[in-house]
């Protein structure tokens, strides 16, 4: 019998060089309109992550470990939390992001919410 080996890296996942915007270093809020975007003088968000959830930049939330990862890694990224579904608005709140959108239902399914909406 021939042992299967495993594929090894060639390099650690945290050796490779951060995004370019790592330079700037962590912002002190993940922005959620343009006027914030405009405070920590941004023109564009890297990665925008849209959440059904309320989002609260604490280490408890889904979402701020998320954003906050992904900008220890270089990446400018902004928040779009519970949009209106049905208008656009709200998805071009903060502009087109250079890299991608980043979607999430939220913490519960939505069949589980309606079950307990129902129940009330």
């Amino acid at each position: 019998m021939s042992s299967i080996s495993l594929i090894q890296p060639d390099r650690d996942l945290f050796s490779w060089p951060q995004y370019w915007a790592a330079c700037f270093g962590p912002a002190p809020f993940l922005p959620m309109s343009r006027e914030e975007m405009d405070q920590l003088g941004w023109d564009s968000c890297d990665i925008i992550l849209v959440t059904g959830d309320a989002y609260v930049d604490h280490p408890s939330f889904g979402m701020a470990i998320c954003g906050r990862m992904l900008e220890a890694q270089g990446f400018r990224v902004g928040i779009i939390a519970q949009p209106d579904w049905s208008s656009k608005d709200d998805f071009m709140r903060l502009g087109k992001p250079n890299l991608f959108f980043g979607v999430t239902a939220g913490n519960m399914d939505s069949v589980v919410q309606a079950s307990l909406q129902r129940w009330r």
